[in-house]
């Protein structure tokens, strides 16, 4: 699976879990499923998750969500 495979997989399973008001699963999910490919640096994964809105709206941790790239 290419890297821009991968990401619109594991997008789609958190939005899954945030279409059914699971913020915390939704956060969870991308999380474990972005660490599963070769194609993202620790760093940048660390990073990304430091700034997880995770006590924001579900607003917030869509765009989250769907601002990986």
């Amino acid at each position: 699976m290419t890297r821009a495979e991968h990401l619109a997989w594991a997008k789609k399973r958190a939005l899954d879990y945030l279409d059914d008001d699971d913020k915390t699963s939704a956060i969870a999910s991308i999380m474990s499923d972005l660490r599963k490919h070769d194609g993202w640096s620790t760093a940048s994964l660390t990073l990304c998750f430091a700034i997880c809105p995770a006590g924001g709206t579900a607003e917030q941790v869509r765009k989250w969500i769907e601002g990986f790239n």
